[in-house]
């Protein structure tokens, strides 16, 4: 059985990333863990209603756990690298999983780049053994934005095949209401079933998942 940590930047960039196939592994009976970065401020009207987004969504993938670090959306660099590791490192240690998910590391949002930094620093092997694959996401409206040169630019090289799972990953996707809109918004649903379609193609199934592999520990 497998131990899946989704790192989540921001609540529905699980989804937007890799919904599909963590909903994969949990038909496989392994466990999925949702680790959240930020949240919304409490001052704000809609932070309510990003916590029954997160309620629901949680209910629909079924997650074993889910942790909220409750940093401060879009201000993630104002905390030392030190303390998001000190963070994260807890949560990883808790969880030992064996598989590991991150944002890609040259994604246009600052939040993207300053966890994947840290995250990647929990991952050594004489530190967490315990982890044995690592890859990197595309996430719509971050991944795409990147910027076009040869050291930032995405180029999956593992695809999953979700076609079993597409619709529920839609599902999910339309509970982040206010995540989404109309195309040409890159996040749309036609644009996720676009993504997915182009994915598919390329590892000859209905709709896929893409990610870079960083390491893997046989």
């Amino acid at each position: 059985m497998n131990k899946i940590l989704i790192i989540a930047v921001h609540p529905d960039d699980e989804t937007l990333g890799c919904g599909g196939t963590l909903l994969k592994y949990r038909a496989n009976g392994d466990e999925i863990h949702w680790l959240i970065c930020t949240e919304t401020d409490m001052k704000n009207d809609f932070y309510s209603i990003r916590e029954r987004e997160i309620e629901k969504v949680q209910n629909l993938y079924n997650f074993n756990s889910v942790t909220n670090l409750k940093l401060k959306t879009m201000q993630v660099d104002e905390y030392s690298m030190s303390a998001l590791v000190g963070k994260i490192s807890k949560v990883i240690n808790r969880i030992e999983p064996n598989i590991v998910y991150l944002p890609f590391k040259g994604d246009i949002h600052s939040d993207h780049r300053k966890i994947f930094e840290a995250t990647y620093s929990c991952t050594k092997s004489f530190r967490y053994p315990f982890v044995k694959k690592i890859y990197m996401m595309e996430t719509l409206s971050e991944t795409e934005f990147a910027p076009s040169t040869k050291e930032d630019s995405f180029v999956p090289n593992v695809f999953i095949d979700i076609s079993d799972f597409m619709e529920k990953k839609l599902e999910i996707m339309k509970v982040f209401e206010s995540e989404i809109s109309e195309h040409p918004f890159p996040r749309s649903i036609r644009n996720i079933k676009a993504l997915a379609t182009l994915r598919g193609a390329t590892a000859g199934c209905e709709y896929a998942e893409s990610f870079m592999l960083l390491k893997e520990i046989l």
